[in-house]
């Protein structure tokens, strides 16, 4: 098959690269995702499962790499995310909003405005395009933003370097936060690493969650729903796992392909010029980064101070984003776990409500143009 590209307005036809290139793209980019997983692993970072083949991608993308992910696997990776948010975010958390929402209320509102406000600042001076300045800056789940990101519009490589930046840093302050309260989690032995990776798995309700993420993703992406392929099963998952028609089963050698997958998508799209513009603005999002954290822990002191939470409970309920770390750490500490997860999980449900409509009014209102980044 040939594939043409443009000298100015001229099309050239060119040959593909030849397979065996491509084998060669495919076989560094498996290495180096293992080698940077591991790495990632021994240093406790959150989200290393994704975040390794994310940043091995980048490596072999910038090396004039002719590797794609298939837009079916790509979808796949997607809709098992979905699956797997759902299988965290029972309808149960509901009750506990409703208990107290005037506190879920006022937290949430005054997370999304700090967000906002900081993803307005980064716009206004130039330093990113309106709608990937705010989807970079919204908390949430860090992969689901960025998917969605990329269905409004918006550059999803920067969008997803935001967000895995703040993941990050939000990872290791919460980890400190919570190593400073005296919480400390004991490495796993070989036993329990390999049950974690190789669990006894129920059959049934695993095919079950195979049918929910393929059916599932289908319908999202036949109807046209934004972001379907992610949100669809998600959305069916909650409600099916609630009315106890399904138990999703998500082993932890699945998540790793499809955090894998995902992390390449998106990888693999950046370039030379991409990263030349990343590294550039790269201080400013770091600081933007350090101000939301910041910000979200005042949060949490007026949480403690009006709402009678306990300090630490109330730093990981409003902790802005890694909610996979913040639920790690929350269940190994002497906390109000439920109280934590319905924060996380409202302030989620609200950004992918709001999270268009607010990336295009900061768009508007900015009015700037988007730099060609490649």
């Amino acid at each position: 098959m040939q594939r043409k590209q443009y000298m100015g307005n001229v099309p050239v036809t060119t040959l593909p690269r030849p397979i065996r290139r491509q084998h060669v793209d495919w076989a560094t980019l498996l290495i180096l995702s293992v080698v940077m997983v591991a790495v990632l692993e021994l240093a406790h970072v959150s989200a290393a499962l994704l975040l390794g083949p994310m940043l091995a991608a980048v490596v072999v993308a910038t090396s004039d790499s002719s590797a794609v992910v298939p837009p079916p696997i790509f979808m796949f990776g997607q809709s098992i995310v979905g699956c797997m948010i759902a299988a965290s975010m029972p309808l149960s958390i509901g009750r506990e909003i409703l208990q107290d929402w005037p506190t879920f209320v006022v937290t949430v509102t005054s997370v999304l405005i700090v967000s906002v406000a900081i993803g307005w600042g980064l716009a206004r001076f130039q330093v990113l395009p309106g709608t990937v300045a705010v989807w970079g800056s919204l908390p949430g789940a860090a992969s689901a933003m960025a998917l969605m990101a990329e269905t409004f519009g918006a550059d999803v490589r920067v969008v997803a370097l935001m967000q895995y930046t703040r993941v990050l840093l939000t990872a290791i302050v919460a980890s400190v936060v919570a190593k400073c309260w005296g919480v400390d989690v004991s490495p796993q032995s070989h036993s329990q690493v390999f049950h974690t990776w190789f669990p006894n798995i129920a059959w049934p309700a695993f095919v079950a969650t195979m049918l929910l993420a393929c059916s599932a993703a289908w319908l999202g992406r036949r109807l046209r729903v934004p972001a379907g392929p992610l949100l669809v099963p998600m959305f069916v998952g909650v409600v099916l796992q609630d009315a106890g028609w399904l138990d999703i089963q998500l082993p932890r050698w699945l998540l790793a392909l499809a955090y894998a997958t995902v992390g390449w998508g998106i990888g693999l799209r950046f370039n030379r010029a991409i990263v030349r513009h990343v590294a550039k603005a790269l201080p400013r999002v770091l600081l933007s980064t350090i101000m939301l954290i910041g910000t979200c822990g005042l949060l949490a002191v007026l949480l403690a101070r009006f709402a009678h939470v306990d300090p630490l409970t109330a730093y990981l309920a409003t902790s802005p984003g890694g909610a996979d770390s913040v639920a790690i750490i929350a269940n190994a500490t002497p906390v109000n776990a439920p109280f934590v997860m319905a924060l996380q999980t409202a302030r989620f449900l609200v950004v992918i409500l709001t999270g268009p409509t607010l990336a295009k009014l900061v768009a508007r209102r900015v009015a700037i143009a988007a730099p060609n980044v490649g």
